[in-house]
């Protein structure tokens, strides 16, 4: 069983390089190995199976042989991850979880990565901003100001 470059991971993946996020995969001095690490943000995103992290749509059902074995790993799993994400707001992270489900629809995985495409944008505006504000300052003069194009 795959546990990088999934189906999910790679629309994710594809989806915010589209919003032009640049990102790291699975850095594996954060705790949690998260799947996408945002230094420049300081956001890590978790993109979860819905049956191997239970998280309690259709996919998610339990096994019906072997109750026990199952029922131990997939809870061991949902520990895990609270584990990670608590050591990673410990660390002044901020972590986001994707799950498999939320992939299958582009309009739920915009909304769910919301504050991060947010945070993008204005990230280049301001970086925008900032050379604006420096070329007229270089230029002193306010009539042969450079206009730099809008997007």
């Amino acid at each position: 069983i795959r546990s990088r470059d999934t189906k999910p991971e790679m629309i994710v993946r594809s989806f915010l390089h589209r919003q032009g996020l640049r990102f790291r995969l699975h850095d594996r001095s954060l705790p949690g190995t998260p799947d996408l690490v945002l230094r420049r943000h300081k956001t890590v995103v978790f993109v979860h199976g819905c049956f191997w992290h239970h998280h309690g749509c259709v996919n998610s059902v339990w096994p019906k042989t072997r109750r026990e074995f199952w029922r131990a790993k997939i809870l061991g799993n949902v520990r895990r991850d609270r584990r990670s994400a608590k050591a990673l707001r410990e660390l002044r992270w901020k972590s986001i979880a994707v799950w498999e489900c939320e992939t299958e629809r582009i309009l739920v995985l915009q909304r769910k990565l919301q504050s991060l495409i947010g945070r993008a944008r204005g990230s280049r505006l301001s970086r925008r901003k900032r050379i604006s504000q420096r070329l007229e300052s270089l230029q002193g003069n306010s009539r042969n100001r450079l206009k730099l194009p809008q997007r």
